[in-house]
């Protein structure tokens, strides 16, 4: 007699309720690079200082990486839908309060505390899909997550520049926080009454505030010199204190062994390191995360600062990555069940590939020659390959996970993901018409160049020549800088430097 083994389904709750996660992983990761195109007018509009506008984007991802790890492992303990809930309606507010911010010091404030919100109903996403999905299908729920990933990632520009040119360069940017209000009011309803409640109650109610109060001390010694430390030109006692975090995240790990040991209830579980899968798939991410998705706050960097393009252009390159990511994504899992880890590999050797023709395509075309065209094709490459690697190794690693610890292994991986962002956003955008601009490479020949519907022409200079501020006007350097403003923090001589 043949037995038939069953294929493992998800019920139609499980897929609504990954439709409102989804909502929430969107709205949270959309913040993390709307916000970028936003800087300009909020210089202007808020007459902000040039050290607050990096908070305003270091902020949020300093606050979200310190909720994700003890917001998971209270999903854990008491159930991750309140969690949820509670960390998205804090979200709304707090979104509500940075639109209506009339200076510098609130906004900060707001901003900081939306990025906490966000960090702790991040963590319940993944979790709900490790309980909701079973077996393959599971593979599929993530591979949608993926997909919107990948989008949010790329489409906050666009979204920022749609939004600031419809209302215009003044009060823009209050609507790039305001549009979050009506999403979120419609999914915290939605996940009142779609998501499945639970949790344990038979836990050691103890909780390990030692163990939170070590990793959080751990992480702003490690994040805050990152911010700090660009703005007042990398002094000894940034490197000093980030080196500190060391020493303090061993301390971290040996009080978690300790309190395990005691069979208390640890902050971050132990045995999730035994398996050598969670593990290795875990340092793949911070690994990849860290050394690739730098690649949006470039672009949109080289486009906006360095290429006068507006906030809508740059916004529309980088949508060509996010197609690639809906395309590598939608094949992630059918290749996952038929490769195994491999996809992996051939994701990474996609990635790289994109890496290394964007590269060749900025050192060897002239920065006033650049087109969207040129590197559409790597984008949607380096798309396809993210999109084959993240969901297939989120789904090996919380394959190894038990339903009880998965809210802490979700705040562990995005822990380790979202730490790219901080190292990103270290430097603050400024202003692109305040910057002092050198279009053509040292003794290029002379070139015309378009701006604002004017030409003008640019001579070439000799190599290591200084240009005097009123020679450097006439020849067409750019702009003097503004009374109060921010001094240029970005000079495009050659593509090559931007990496």
């Amino acid at each position: 007699m043949t037995q038939h083994r069953e294929t493992p389904v998800a019920t139609r709750s499980a897929w609504l309720a990954l439709a409102v996660l989804l909502v929430g992983a969107f709205m949270a990761l959309l913040d993390t690079t709307i916000v970028n195109v936003a800087i300009p007018t909020i210089y202007t509009s808020l007459k902000a200082s040039e050290s607050t506008l990096s908070w305003v984007l270091s902020g949020y991802m300093l606050a979200y990486g310190l909720a994700l790890v003890p917001a998971g492992r209270l999903g854990d303990r008491y159930g991750h839908k309140p969690v949820f809930v509670i960390g998205l309606i804090l979200f709304t507010l707090t979104s509500a309060a940075c639109a209506f911010a009339q200076n510098d010091l609130q906004l900060n404030l707001a901003r900081a505390a939306q990025g906490l919100s966000a960090g702790i109903f991040y963590t319940s996403i993944t979790a709900f899909i490790h309980l909701m999905f079973p077996g393959s299908v599971r593979g599929k729920a993530l591979a949608i997550m993926g997909s919107v990933i990948g989008v949010s990632s790329a489409v906050g520009p666009l979204a920022g520049g749609l939004i600031i040119e419809a209302f215009g360069q003044e009060n823009g940017w209050r609507y790039i926080f305001g549009v979050n209000l009506p999403i979120g009011v419609v999914a915290v309803l939605a996940a009142l009454w779609l998501l499945p409640a639970g949790g344990r109650t038979d836990e050691d109610d103890r909780a390990d505030w030692a163990g939170l109060v070590i990793l959080t001390v751990a992480l702003i010694v490690l994040l805050v010199p990152l911010v700090e430390g660009h703005d007042q030109g990398w002094p000894l006692w940034s490197y000093l204190i980030s080196v500190l975090s060391l020493p303090l995240l061993g301390l971290f790990a040996l009080w978690e062994r300790r309190v395990a040991g005691r069979g208390g209830n640890p902050l971050v579980p132990p045995h999730l390191f035994s398996s050598s899968a969670f593990t290795g798939g875990v340092v793949l991410a911070l690994v990849y995360f860290a050394a690739f998705t730098s690649i949006f706050f470039t672009i949109s960097l080289l486009w906006q600062a360095g290429l006068d393009a507006t906030a809508l252009q740059s916004g529309l390159l980088l949508m060509t990555f996010a197609i690639g990511t809906i395309i590598g994504a939608a094949q992630s899992d059918e290749l996952a069940a038929r490769f195994g880890r491999t996809v992996l590999i051939i994701g990474l050797a996609l990635v790289t590939l994109s890496m290394i023709s964007i590269l060749v395509v900025l050192a060897m075309v002239t920065p006033s020659d650049l087109r969207g065209w040129t590197l559409v094709a790597p984008l949607v490459v380096g798309g396809i390959g993210s999109g084959l690697f993240i969901p297939p190794n989120m789904d090996f690693i919380v394959a190894t996970v038990s339903r009880d610890d998965a809210g802490a292994a979700s705040g562990v991986i995005g822990t380790m993901q979202r730490h790219r962002h901080r190292r990103d956003r270290a430097a603050p955008v400024r202003h692109p018409r305040l910057l002092h601009r050198r279009l053509p490479r040292r003794g290029l020949r002379p070139e015309r160049h378009l701006r604002h519907g004017r030409e003008r022409r640019v001579r070439a200079h000799r190599p290591g020549a200084r240009l005097r501020p009123a020679q450097a006007q006439r020849q067409g350097a750019g702009p003097r800088r503004a009374e109060g403003a921010p001094r240029c923090c970005v000079t495009v001589c050659s593509p090559g430097t931007l990496s």
